[in-house]
């Protein structure tokens, strides 16, 4: 065998070196063209917060438009826009010489009213009475019972009989025995007695009325009787239904009114509300308490919150979508919001902890399979993956072929991802 001389052996070695290093070079430069071709981002884990996103538009928790209930000129308005009352608080009233008669006269009606009652709770007289008539029926009830009852045994009595004394008439008493009395008299006796037992039941159930304090049925007469005199007089003024502030006020001192014309609008802003709808997809997931993020157009970079606090039972066909309502209270409102509002609603429906996530523009569908591409030793690989719960620009990975770490394309080719190959060019494939 001949002997390969030292310079040749120079010229493979060196030969060699220059491939490896123009291999080298070419990788190099192969993953760096990938690098440079695809964006990526590192898959982690995070927490996934599910939502049922709806608007709807703030109102108060209790609201009231207060008219009118007669006609009249205003004499004097209590509030301004902005004030807090208290229930009952009269808001304006009208010119008692602007009033209608049967206005007017309920003043003098509610006068009266007002005594006819006060006499009925203070006087003691009529339970005096009714005691002193139950006395006085039981006495004569008594004496009828006794009377019949002598009827029924025999008895004597004395009647004036005439005798003749020296030719002449002289009256002198005579003792009759009798058996009994006859029919006709007890017929009298017992309806004496009927009578007696009925006038002593009246008294009986007339004392029980007044035989604990005034008769409940007197007292409530009265009292209709003042509240409905209270109530032609109402009609001359405004009052606050209930504790709020008021929003609204359309009137002046002088203006003239009629039975109607809105005066003020009041509202609880104590609490406020968002009603919104929400499909029927989407209201099985929806539950009372469930935390609410509320967004508004007229409040920039502030961000609010709220929970729900009642869910529709019943949905509401509209053309051929059912929808249900959804009501949610804020809880950290503050002056900038204000009912009326437009109010963007997001429920939290689920919320998934410490789970990987995967972008959801980054995930393809190839051959009806949901795939990612993965950047592996700088080249694209298809992997094949499973989704759960999704929100906003995030899902939760189901399955276990990627990990966390991984490098995912999220803007592969369009001929990659429609064909489920390689990209075109990608060596190796």
């Amino acid at each position: 065998m001949k002997k390969i001389s030292k310079k040749v052996w120079i010229i493979i070695t060196v030969a060699i070196l220059i491939a490896a290093i123009v291999g080298f070079v070419l990788n190099a430069r192969a993953k760096n063209t990938a690098d440079s071709e695809y964006q990526t981002v590192k898959v982690e884990r995070g927490n996934l917060t599910a939502m049922v996103g709806a608007t709807g538009t703030v109102r108060s928790n209790q609201g009231a438009l207060l008219s009118w209930q007669t006609s009249g000129t205003i004499e004097s308005i209590n509030v301004d826009v902005g004030d807090r009352v208290s229930e009952g608080v009269v808001l304006a009233s009208l010119e008692s010489t602007s009033l209608s008669q049967s206005i007017i006269l309920a003043q003098a009606d509610l006068v009266s009213a007002e005594k006819a009652l006060d006499d009925l709770l203070q006087s003691g007289t009529a339970a005096a009475k009714a005691r002193v008539d139950l006395r006085e029926a039981e006495d004569d009830l008594e004496t009828a019972q006794n009377y019949r009852d002598s009827l029924d045994e025999p008895y004597k009595y004395e009647k004036i009989v005439y005798k003749t004394i020296n030719g002449a008439r002289v009256p002198t008493l005579k003792t009759v025995s009798v058996d009994e009395a006859d029919d006709e008299t007890k017929d009298i006796a017992n309806q004496d007695l009927a009578l007696s037992q009925a006038k002593y039941d009246d008294a009986q159930r007339a004392w029980e009325r007044v035989a604990e304090g005034v008769n409940k049925a007197d007292v409530a007469a009265a009292q209709a009787r003042v509240d409905a005199a209270q109530a032609t007089l109402n009609m001359a003024q405004i009052t606050a239904p209930f504790e709020g502030t008021i929003t609204q006020a359309d009137i002046m001192p002088g203006d003239q009114v009629s039975a109607g014309l809105l005066g003020f609008r009041i509202d609880d802003l104590s609490s406020l509300l968002v009603d919104v709808e929400l499909s029927e997809v989407d209201i099985n997931s929806v539950s009372l308490g469930q935390a609410v993020v509320l967004s508004f157009d007229a409040i920039l970079e502030k961000e609010y919150h709220g929970k729900v606090i009642k869910v529709g039972q019943i949905g509401k066909d509209v053309q051929g979508v059912v929808n249900f309502i959804v009501t949610v209270e804020l809880t950290d409102a503050d002056e900038f919001v204000r009912p009326g509002m437009t109010a963007a609603v997001n429920i939290v429906v689920r919320e998934i902890e410490n789970t990987i996530l995967i972008p959801n523009r980054a995930v393809r569908l190839v051959d009806g399979e949901r795939v990612v591409y993965v950047l592996r030793d700088g080249l694209p690989e298809m992997i094949e993956i499973r989704l759960g719960a999704s929100a906003g620009a995030m899902s939760v990975l189901v399955s276990n072929t990627i990990e966390e770490g991984d490098l995912i394309i999220i803007n592969p080719p369009s001929t990659f991802s429609m064909a489920g190959g390689p990209p075109s060019g990608a060596p190796g494939h």
